[in-house]
């Protein structure tokens, strides 16, 4: 239990699950827009990985305790509920979207300690859609900035006018960031919110919550940069993306709509890992618990 407990806050910390997340948004402020993209479409998945390939096969019979799971769970549920609630108080556009992915990999923690395949599978694949709709809003964030030099969201408003491209790049990004039907995020909330009803139904009850928490913080942000009235001056004279811009965008939003209506293929992917992940720590549970219930007992006489 102490050897899955360090691992766990390690792995904690990396993903970043509550109350180990206060990093993350500074981090994201701080950093440049390719090192935010990387940051949330890569690193951030290395946390879930060490729980998948090394927390739950290295301590089975800790990792399925009960008391952990629901530890775990619980920190993953109130990362869902609190980072949505602080996102939609944020004036600055990149510190919400930073927030979000506290929200988002709280769903993951949900669906790989739920310990069923489509939560756990749900949970993978919401991975590859965070990194997909996360990066993008913040490669779109970037460019905003690019022009403006703000990413302050009072700063803008109106400006699906004069950038119709962005506008429409935007709105699906953030659509798919809330988990619409049609895009990849519902695929993987979806999953991960039935895989973890099924042993925790009043977890899995409060987290859907979170969905309507996250139109709550996305769709006002998207109303005032792109469709309240074009006031500012400076605004006015903004240029659509570029070329080079249109090509960075388009394989992400395509990704969305792919994953959003055929996530078969993506998930085949990895049903067989899954399935022999479980198979594997509920076999050596099986066998661990009673061999510690057996040296308790010598140990008492």
């Amino acid at each position: 239990m102490w050897l899955f407990a360090g691992f766990a806050l390690a792995f904690a910390i990396k993903v970043p699950l509550f109350p180990f997340h206060t990093w993350l948004p500074d981090a994201h402020v701080e950093a440049p827009t390719a090192g935010s993209v990387i940051l949330a479409g890569v690193l951030l998945k290395m946390g879930v990985y060490g729980f998948l390939r090394f927390g739950l096969p290295f301590f089975p019979a800790a990792a399925t305790d009960p008391a952990v799971v629901n530890v775990m769970m619980g920190l993953g549920l109130i990362g869902i509920l609190y980072a949505a609630w602080v996102a939609a108080v944020q004036p600055d556009a990149k510190k919400l979207i930073a927030y979000t992915s506290v929200a988002h990999l709280g769903f993951v923690v949900l669906g790989v300690f739920g310990l069923t395949t489509q939560g756990i599978e749900g949970g993978i694949l919401q991975m590859v859609n965070h990194g997909i709709s996360t990066g993008a809003l913040f490669l779109l964030v970037g460019m905003l900035y690019e022009r403006r030099h703000s990413r302050l969201i009072a700063d803008f408003g109106g400006i699906a006018k004069v950038m119709p491209f962005f506008a429409f790049s935007l709105v699906v990004v953030a659509l798919s960031s809330v988990g619409l039907p049609g895009t990849n995020g519902f695929v993987g909330e979806f999953l991960i919110l039935l895989g973890t009803f099924r042993t925790h139904p009043w977890i899995a009850a409060a987290a859907t919550t979170g969905v309507i928490f996250a139109a709550c913080y996305m769709l006002p942000m998207v109303q005032r940069v792109l469709f309240n009235r074009l006031e500012r001056e400076e605004n006015r004279s903004l240029r659509d993306v570029n070329r080079r811009e249109r090509l960075i965008l388009a394989p992400l939003l395509a990704l969305i709509l792919l994953i959003g209506v055929w996530p078969g293929p993506f998930l085949n992917r990895t049903r067989a890992s899954v399935d022999a992940l479980i198979e594997h720590v509920e076999a050596r549970t099986a066998i661990v618990q009673p061999e510690a219930a057996a040296v308790e007992a010598g140990g008492g006489e």
